[in-house]
């Protein structure tokens, strides 16, 4: 069975995303350049919600980048009960109906772990579900206050984590990976 990694980054008052910050809240730099290069190296297949496979659909079609090249010929599954296929962005695969049963078999079938990308009320649905077998969380040092977006944690299910690393990367993000608590619902 393949573990489900949810991987998403924060601002330290817990905002996924926000106005007029650019990618990786402007905070980006040559360590987290690398730990991504990292990830998108390794077999996985993407799944995303609906907002976000528009978003990167858009970014990555029409690139010619390394980054837009493998986001394209990767597998991804998108979950949504309004999109239809087929669908436009190549190696992609819908998702739709009961969330619970669709993951799991994604999970039972899938012969490389399954990483999301964005999608905040995605992520907290798997959490609250019990499907997510790794939380990476890289936390940014800011506060975005009125301007936060996306409440990384609404919608959370109450739950316990084990921590399994911790790294810092250019000298002011942190990264963190949780597995569920062993015997606690998450």
């Amino acid at each position: 069975m393949a573990d489900l990694i949810a991987d998403i980054f924060v601002s330290l008052d817990g905002y996924a995303g926000g106005e007029n910050t650019g990618p990786f809240f402007g905070l980006g730099g040559p360590e987290l350049d690398e730990r991504l290069r990292e990830v998108l190296d390794e077999p996985q297949l993407v799944l995303m919600g609906r907002y976000t496979y528009l978003a990167m659909a858009g970014i990555s079609m029409p690139g010619t980048d390394e980054v837009s090249r493998s986001m394209n010929e990767r597998p991804k599954a998108v979950v949504s009960n309004t999109l239809s296929e087929p669908l436009e962005w190549e190696n992609t695969r819908l998702i739709s109906g009961d969330l619970g049963v669709g993951i799991s078999a994604l999970k039972q079938t899938s012969d490389v772990p399954i990483r999301t990308i964005g999608s905040m009320a995605l992520v907290s649905s798997l959490i609250a579900l019990g499907l997510v077998d790794l939380l990476r969380v890289t936390i940014f040092p800011l506060t975005l206050g009125p301007d936060g977006r996306e409440p990384m944690y609404a919608g959370f299910p109450r739950g316990e984590f084990e921590l399994v690393t911790n790294k810092v990367l250019d000298s002011r993000l942190v990264m963190l990976e949780y597995r569920p608590a062993a015997g606690v619902s998450s």
